[in-house]
């Protein structure tokens, strides 16, 4: 369990393949020395497992599923990643709960500078759309953020200038994709219900 609260943007060393196997490098030196193999680390929002870890390095083994939902099989070497470790028990949860299940990806519509704000608007798949809320919570690239403008077809988030220095958001452009992982309560929510009689 995460809260969407990046601790750290990372670098990608590099994204391979092999026979066997998949394989991600980063680079994390504020939070490397404090992981050890086997704990869940957010990259970009979705929960990947260390493999590995040297002093300034992280390693992950990636699923064919984890490319295929996220964006981590677009990374290329220097790669910015936004990283968070596992909520501990006693922890603070400062954004929401978030799982590290990336739903899907989304580009990016629009980037727009306001008096040092920023205003990101996303595609909202179709298929997505009922769990997203106008002031409900989203995670955007593991990123806690609250949905300020929603329509059928894109919703719009606002960056403050400590988000924008504290992720690779400010980084985004027109184009980009992003991961996304609606709120966990909105699914149970769905569930529940459709299995009222």
């Amino acid at each position: 369990m995460f809260t969407g609260l990046v601790e750290e943007v990372g670098e990608c060393l590099w994204l391979r393949r092999t026979a066997n196997a998949i394989h991600l490098a980063l680079v994390a030196p504020k939070i490397s020395h404090e992981i050890h193999t086997g704990e869940s680390v957010a990259v970009n929002g979705a929960c990947l497992t260390v493999a590995s870890q040297s002093e300034e390095r992280l390693d992950f083994n990636l699923l064919e599923e984890t490319l295929l939902r996220t964006n981590l099989c677009d990374l290329q070497p220097g790669s910015k990643v936004n990283l968070e470790r596992a909520l501990q028990a006693d922890g603070r949860l400062g954004g929401h709960f978030v799982q590290g299940h990336v739903d899907c990806t989304a580009g990016l519509l629009a980037h727009e500078e306001h008096k040092g704000d920023l205003r990101l608007e996303f595609e909202l798949p179709t298929q997505f759309s009922h769990y997203v809320a106008w002031k409900g919570s989203i995670c955007v690239n593991g990123v806690s953020l609250t949905v300020a403008e929603l329509t059928e077809k894109s919703f719009a988030v606002w960056i403050i200038p400590h988000t924008r220095r504290a992720t690779n958001l400010g980084e985004m452009v027109k184009g980009s994709k992003v991961n996304l992982e609606f709120d966990i309560l909105a699914k149970y929510a769905e569930r529940i219900l459709a299995n009222v009689h």
